[in-house]
């Protein structure tokens, strides 16, 4: 399925999108979901996703991870930008040349990354199960009654294995470990 959409893709051949959103669209759509609240920003970022997957098709390389991860990644990203944008600028708002620029500093840039490797790394030695828990809430900004609907759990339940993660993470981090 992948390669027969990626060559479609590849192609420029108006079908692939329409296999793509058949065959991935609840994918994005359970991606977007969490992090946009609002149905019409949810489906101009799908349509947005669906437009960056046919432009960037040839950058997917089944070397550096599967097709679900890269398409996963892409679609997060994208909601996330779609996000912050909203943040930024509300609809309505208007923005002069006054305006700081809400871009980091290099220096900022470089310490974010820093601790952005740190966090990777201290994530990479959790459990299977924990690493699974910390990107349902944290990468994909899943709430806690879905994660716990979808892992059979109850929500206090979850909660606390979050409070655990996050102070194991604390710890591992060079934190107090307390909160």
């Amino acid at each position: 399925m992948e390669e027969e959409l990626l060559e479609l893709l590849r192609a420029r051949d108006s079908r692939g999108a329409d296999v793509l959103l058949l065959h991935y669209g609840p994918l994005m759509r359970y991606i977007i979901s969490p992090i946009l609240a609002d149905p019409r920003d949810r489906e101009e970022c799908l349509s947005e996703v669906v437009l960056r997957v046919w432009e960037r098709s040839d950058q997917f390389d089944p070397q550096r991870g599967s097709w679900n991860a890269w398409l996963t990644a892409l679609t997060r990203n994208t909601a996330l930008n779609r996000a912050r944008h909203n943040r930024r600028f509300p609809a309505g708002a208007e923005v002069d040349e006054l305006t700081p620029s809400p871009a980091p500093t290099p220096e900022e840039a470089l310490l974010r990354q820093e601790r952005a490797e740190e966090v990777r790394r201290a994530v990479s030695a959790l459990s299977k199960g924990e690493q699974a828990l910390f990107y349902r809430k944290y990468y994909y900004l899943q709430s806690t009654a879905q994660i716990a609907a979808e892992l059979g759990l109850s929500p206090r339940a979850v909660e606390g294995r979050l409070y655990r993660l996050r102070a194991h993470l604390r710890k591992a981090l060079g934190g107090d470990g307390h909160g």
